[in-house]
C-alpha cells in the first residue's frame, strides 16, 4: 500500500495536467442547493475546502468529484488508522443525500501496541502465526485455547473478541503477546522492524512480552457505489475505504483494501473519461459565507467532545455490543450533535471543528446501523442477538 501510494504521488506530481492542492480540509460537497437558485437536485459540483495556511474557505467546482477520503477509524479510542481518518467523505456524502451502508461492520485488529506515547503501531498477525501467544499480564496465563480450538490462529474477529472479553472481565488496560520463547535470532530475523521499534521503547521482544490491545482497523461500510464507482448523487464517485463496495461483505480479508482502491479507482476514472462530454459544466455556485460567524473562544469544547466520542464509541459500540449500550451511545450522539451544530453555526471553521462535526455524524451512522441489525454476523457481534439469521442483507441508511 505504501509503495503504491508513493508511486502514485510521484506520478501525479510529474503530470502537467494534474494540480496538487495540499494542506486543505474538505468541509462539504457542493450540491444543487448551493447554486444561485437553490435547486436542491442533489447534483454534486465540487467541494468547499478550508485552506490550513490561510484559514480561508475556498470553492472548487468540477464536472465530476471523486471521494477517496479513507475510513472512519478515529472515532474509536484505539485505531490503527492515520490521524485524518475521521470519516469525512462518508459524512459529507450523507449530508449531501447519498445512501450509506453497513456502517456497523468495523474490523478490529487484535494486536495494536499499547503505549501512551506511540499511537496506532500495529503488531502484525505474523507474530501469532510464528508462535506468539496471548497471555494475561501478571499470571502469564495463555487464554486463547479457552475461546477457540485454533487458539492464536483463529480469525481476527474471534481473537479480538477474546482479548476484549479478558480486558473487560479483569479490568486490564492490555494483554501480553509473547514470542520470547522462540530463539532470539529467529525473532530478530522474522520481525526486524518490530524488534527495532520496540527496543527503542524499552521492550526487548526476545525476552519480554508486548503489551497489546485490539484497535479499530478498517471501515467495511460506507458510501454505496455501483461497479463504475458511482454514488447515488449525479457527479459524485467514490473509491476505497470510504465506500461500501461489496468486496468485504460483513467481514474482511487482509489486503482487500488494495483491491478496493485499484478496481474502483480505475472504474471511476474509466466511466468519467467515457462520459466526459455528457457531464455538464458547473453552474454558478455561491461562495462560502462567513458574514455571521466569529472566531472561536472555546476550543476546549472541541477537544473535550472529540475525546468523549472516542471513549463512548469504544465502550458502547466496540467489539462486543448490547442494545442497552447502543442506546446509551445513541443518546450521547444526539446531545453532542446539537452542541456541535450550534458551535458550527456560530464560529469560523477550523480543521478540528470540521473533523469533530464529521465524527459525530459517523458515530450516529454506526450506532443507527448496529441497532438495525438484529443478529450477530461477521464484524457485528451483539450479546442480545448472538445467532446469525438465515438470510444475509445489507444495512442501508437513506438520508
Amino acid at each position: 500500500g505504501r509503495a503504491v501510494q508513493e508511486a502514485l504521488e510521484k506520478a501525479a506530481a510529474a503530470n502537467p495536467n494534474i494540480t496538487l492542492v495540499t494542506d486543505m480540509v474538505a468541509i462539504d460537497l457542493v450540491t444543487g442547493r448551493h447554486g444561485v437558485r437553490y435547486s436542491g437536485d442533489g447534483h454534486v459540483w465540487g467541494i468547499y475546502a478550508l485552506n490550513r495556511k490561510t484559514g480561508r474557505v475556498e470553492l472548487y467546482t468540477a464536472r465530476a468529484t471523486i471521494l477517496a477520503t479513507g475510513g472512519a477509524g478515529r472515532c474509536y479510542l484505539y485505531s490503527t488508522a492515520p490521524r485524518g481518518a475521521t470519516g469525512d467523505g462518508i459524512a459529507m456524502a450523507w449530508r449531501a443525500g447519498a445512501r450509506i451502508s453497513n456502517m456497523e461492520m468495523n474490523q478490529f485488529h487484535p494486536t495494536c501496541l499499547y503505549n501512551l506515547e506511540v499511537k496506532n503501531f500495529l503488531i502484525t498477525e505474523a507474530v501469532r502465526g510464528e508462535g506468539g501467544q496471548l497471555k494475561i499480564p501478571g499470571t502469564g496465563y495463555r487464554f486463547m485455547p479457552d475461546f477457540d480450538d485454533r487458539a492464536e490462529l483463529a480469525p481476527r474477529d474471534i481473537v479480538a473478541r477474546a482479548i476484549d472479553h479478558e480486558i473487560k472481565r479483569l479490568g486490564l488496560d492490555y494483554v501480553h503477546l509473547d514470542i520470547s520463547h522462540k530463539p532470539p535470532e529467529f525473532v530478530k530475523e522474522h520481525f526486524p522492524n518490530i524488534y527495532a521499534k520496540l527496543l527503542g521503547l524499552g521492550i526487548d521482544i526476545t525476552t519480554q512480552p508486548i503489551p497489546v490491545v485490539p484497535a479499530q482497523h478498517y471501515t467495511c461500510g460506507g458510501v454505496m457505489i455501483d461497479l463504475d464507482g458511482r454514488t447515488d448523487l449525479p457527479g459524485l464517485y467514490a473509491a476505497g475505504e470510504v465506500t461500501q463496495s461489496g468486496l468485504h461483505g460483513a467481514n474482511r480479508l487482509a489486503s482487500n483494501s488494495l483491491l478496493e482502491c485499484f478496481v474502483f479507482g480505475e472504474a471511476a476514472a474509466r466511466h468519467i473519461t467515457a462520459h466526459w462530454n455528457d457531464l455538464a459544466e458547473p453552474p454558478p455556485i455561491r461562495p462560502w459565507d462567513e458574514s455571521r460567524v466569529t472566531d472561536s473562544d472555546e476550543e476546549v469544547i472541541v477537544k473535550h467532545n472529540w475525546s468523549e466520542i472516542r471513549r463512548f464509541m469504544w465502550d458502547y459500540v466496540g467489539i462486543v455490543r448490547t442494545t442497552k449500550r447502543l442506546q446509551r451511545a445513541q443518546h450521547r450522539v444526539q446531545l453532542l450533535r446539537s452542541e456541535v451544530e450550534e458551535y458550527y453555526g456560530n464560529f469560523r471553521v477550523t480543521p478540528d471543528l470540521v473533523e469533530l462535526r464529521n465524527l459525530v455524524e459517523i458515530a450516529g451512522l454506526i450506532v443507527q446501523s448496529a441497532l438495525k441489525r438484529k443478529e450477530s454476523r461477521g464484524l457485528h457481534y451483539t450479546l442480545d442477538y448472538p445467532r446469525m439469521l438465515s438470510k444475509a442483507e445489507d444495512t442501508i441508511l437513506t438520508p
